[in-house]
């Protein structure tokens, strides 16, 4: 089918956490392979794992311990794994090009800050005349609040641009059992956290004006199923697993979560989802994203916005 081109500008950009701002994937299978090797197993193979990435705790550790066949209890399982994670993802770091990524999303809030007759920065426009708006940022990870904790505290002034409320982890209890990527709800909930705060008269954002950043396959397909623009942005083993099927993949067409609402699915080449080997260099103009010159950031009233916004760790979702 022919690609659709004519898309809204973004409005909000929602984010995917392990294998795609941090580079916690590998820190993952190293310590599954520990334990595996403790227990005389073979280490863990990429068709396996792709089948765990993005989903909730819950749905990955049943599919691995339906692998792995461990002699030890679940309670055991998670103890030791746990103990284990604990040591090495305080070691987690950003991937290529997230820093600059979020600096530059989270300064278009510039756009929404307004002069002394009250018109914002925005209406009057860009350098070269385009309008320009705010991009709106939120977190939708998989991880619960115990290892976002773990994962995070290194890094608070990148976290710090995701406001708490903007915050959906994966044990937020406003998510049903059950009900995790690949399915869209977290993402979902992920807008609404942004729509239930947006400044009183600013006209609620709609599904086709998000973009989805995603490194898994059920993730990429619980953006498709929310109505959202996606960016598959995976391992480069997990590319080379599933070579050949990247065009399913951007369709959300994997079948991660079985023939459930299959119109929520996209197209091959419906051009609602795109694959970047990383995020530096991101083309905004694809996506109708205007980001303000670095020098904003000693404009006063940006700096009174960051001064008055949240940006203490919290670990709630």
């Amino acid at each position: 089918m022919a690609p659709r081109t004519d898309f809204p500008p973004i409005r909000a950009c929602l984010f995917d956490m392990d294998g795609l701002l941090l580079d916690t994937e590998d820190l993952y299978t190293l310590c599954i392979n520990l334990m595996l090797e403790k227990y005389g197993k073979t280490s863990l193979p990429w068709s396996i794992k792709a089948k765990l990435q993005g989903r909730p705790g819950p749905e990955a550790n049943a599919l691995f311990h339906q692998w792995a066949q461990l002699p030890i209890s679940d309670s055991e399982y998670l103890a030791e794994l746990s103990a284990l994670q604990r040591e090495h993802f305080p070691t987690a770091k950003p991937l290529s090009g997230v820093e600059k990524l979020l600096g530059d999303l989270g300064r278009t809030r510039w756009w929404d800050a307004k002069d002394q007759s009250g018109a914002k920065n925005g209406e009057k426009g860009a350098s070269d005349g385009k309008k320009a708006q705010r991009v709106h940022v939120a977190l939708a990870t998989s991880s619960n609040a115990v290892n976002f904790a773990i994962k995070s505290p290194n890094w608070t002034e990148l976290f710090s641009v995701f406001e708490p409320h903007r915050r959906v982890l994966g044990d937020d209890k406003r998510i049903q059992p059950g009900r995790g990527k690949p399915f869209p709800d977290i993402y979902l909930l992920a807008l609404k956290t942004i729509n239930d705060s947006l400044e009183e008269g600013e006209k609620p954002i709609t599904p086709e004006e998000c973009l989805v950043f995603e490194d898994s396959v059920p993730g990429v397909e619980a953006g498709r199923r929310a109505g959202m623009r996606v960016v598959w942005c995976p391992h480069p083993m997990l590319k080379k697993e599933y070579a050949g099927r990247e065009k399913e993949i951007l369709a959300g067409r994997m079948g991660e979560a079985g023939e459930v609402d299959v119109h929520q699915l996209g197209e091959i080449d419906d051009g609602w989802a795109d694959y970047y080997p990383d995020l530096t260099n991101f083309p905004y103009d694809r996506y109708g994203i205007i980001v303000p010159p670095a020098e904003v950031e000693l404009d006063k009233s940006i700096q009174a916005d960051t001064a008055s916004g949240p940006t203490t760790q919290d670990t709630k979702a």
